[in-house]
């Protein structure tokens, strides 16, 4: 899996009482873009050891984090994160090899 950068396409911070809210919108079509050009020109052919899973925001990846309650310092959990989010059908779009792992 390769973690890319999106593209901000806005940032609105608001207040509620006494919590400060930011809400940041990123362009994701890249993503979906780059996996889609992966599969068809990559053969994904690394041997056993090696496999290009799928294309993955940073962004993204920090909302799973957040979603679980994960640390990005908990190198265990946050693999079992995105693996699972990877396995899902909700991101099919992302993944590049086919397998399981």
């Amino acid at each position: 899996m390769t973690a890319v950068n999106s593209t901000k396409i806005s940032e609105q911070i608001s207040f509620d009482d006494d919590k400060l809210i930011i809400k940041k919108t990123h362009d994701a079509s890249h993503m979906l873009d780059d996996a889609r050009y992966a599969r068809e020109m990559s053969p994904n052919s690394f041997g056993s050891d090696y496999k290009l899973i799928g294309h993955v925001d940073a962004a993204l990846v920090s909302v799973w984090l957040k979603e679980a309650g994960v640390r990005w310092d908990d190198t265990q959990a946050v693999k079992d994160v995105i693996k699972r989010k990877m396995m899902s059908n909700e991101f099919s779009a992302l993944r590049v090899w086919e397998g399981t792992y």
